[in-house]
């Protein structure tokens, strides 16, 4: 299983999730080094379907169930749409899901 979280510079957003993160995979039981991938154009965020800092993808899908619907990439911050309203981050829930099931938004 590869962990991967996508960012750019210049949004804190990536640091802060990380130790969350890293909790969740020790809970869950997987002891799976977290690939950081910065994107640091406009070029390259379209290439790499990037929706904004962080991005968490588990095995290449992102947590966000449905990101495979979305089409605005590029350099920002992420906001994403919670049940209790807009956040920084993807709620752990997403990511556990994606974890126990490999049920990801492609």
């Amino acid at each position: 299983m590869t962990v991967e979280v996508l960012y750019f510079d210049g949004c804190p957003g990536h640091e802060a999730l990380l130790p969350r993160l890293r909790r969740l995979l020790d809970e869950a039981g997987f002891a799976f080094e977290i690939h950081l991938r910065r994107v640091d154009s406009p070029e390259a965020a379209e290439r790499a379907r990037f929706l904004g800092s962080p991005t968490v993808r588990i095995d290449g899908g992102d947590v966000e169930p449905a990101a495979a619907e979305r089409t605005d990439y590029g350099l920002k911050c992420r906001l994403y749409a919670t049940e209790d309203g807009l956040r920084g981050m993807p709620p752990d829930d997403w990511i556990r899901t994606a974890l126990a099931t490999g049920r990801t938004g492609r």
